[in-house]
């Protein structure tokens, strides 16, 4: 993780079981901590369910491929939570960069933890 001062280290997330990078080069962070239930990531990708018990949703893979991304960053892009900002990112493991939401517009992980 990153220090106090620093911002996060994608690469330092998720377990040692990730696949490899060449079979799926982007992986999802979730602030499930941060969720609101709106549901909208359940709208637009099929990844993600909304648990109607908890109100939480849920992705079903943190680990994407080429095929999946698109679906992925118009989930991070639609969730209302954070004032928009969103609990959903996509990280690009080749690059360690978050492309969606990314509000800053640095590649940063933009979580809140």
């Amino acid at each position: 993780m990153a220090d106090e001062d620093g911002p996060v280290d994608p690469s330092e997330l998720g377990g040692t079981d990730a696949p490899p990078v060449e079979k799926k080069p982007y992986k999802i962070v979730f602030e499930a901590n941060k969720c609101i239930g709106a549901g909208k990531c359940a709208e637009v990708s099929t990844n993600w369910k909304l648990d109607l018990d908890t109100g939480i949703a849920a992705p079903k893979a943190y680990y994407i491929g080429e095929d999946e991304v698109d679906d992925e960053i118009r989930a991070a892009e639609v969730c209302p939570a954070k004032k928009d900002d969103g609990v959903i990112h996509v990280v690009d493991r080749r690059t360690n960069e978050e492309i969606a939401p990314d509000p800053r517009g640095d590649g940063t992980l933009s979580v809140d933890w």
